[in-house]
């Protein structure tokens, strides 16, 4: 009762390819491929941006104590 069997696979496979038609099932298993590929060729393009160092925010109190001035306190509650 809780898993489908082969034979329930197949037969909505069957109606698939009735409602949809073969030609149209492929061109959507092409599509996938095609996409697949982009996606596998995306990611190795992403990962030479991984030799490259990422942006950075500026700490300005970091900047503060660096120069030699003192750090400021602020009265305003951390985000």
């Amino acid at each position: 009762m809780g898993g489908l069997s082969l034979w329930h696979w197949l037969i909505v496979l069957v109606i698939v390819v009735l409602v949809f038609g073969t030609k149209r099932l492929g061109n959507v298993g092409k599509d996938l491929g095609e996409a697949v590929k982009g996606f596998k060729k995306g990611m190795r393009d992403g990962d030479d941006d991984a030799d490259k160092p990422s942006a950075q925010l500026r700490d300005e109190r970091r900047d503060e104590t660096r120069s030699g001035e003192s750090t400021k306190h602020d009265d305003r509650t951390p985000r």
